[in-house]
């Protein structure tokens, strides 16, 4: 368990480290858009990105 946990742990920052090392231009834009958005917007995207994560979680253990 504690492997698996460090592996997605591990997977993740692979991930998000992606867009700002390909294109950092594009990056910085969408960080500034996301910095304008209300509190309501960013916790429905925080939301989606949970119940989509956890769908992919599902879909792969499943």
């Amino acid at each position: 368990m504690p492997e698996s946990l460090l592996g997605a742990l591990a997977l993740l920052l692979v991930l998000e480290g992606l867009l700002p090392f390909l294109s950092p231009t594009r990056w910085r834009q969408l960080f500034a858009q996301l910095l304008a958005l209300s509190d309501g917007q960013l916790r429905f995207v925080g939301l989606s990105c949970m119940i989509a994560g956890l769908v992919l979680l599902l879909l792969a253990v499943g």
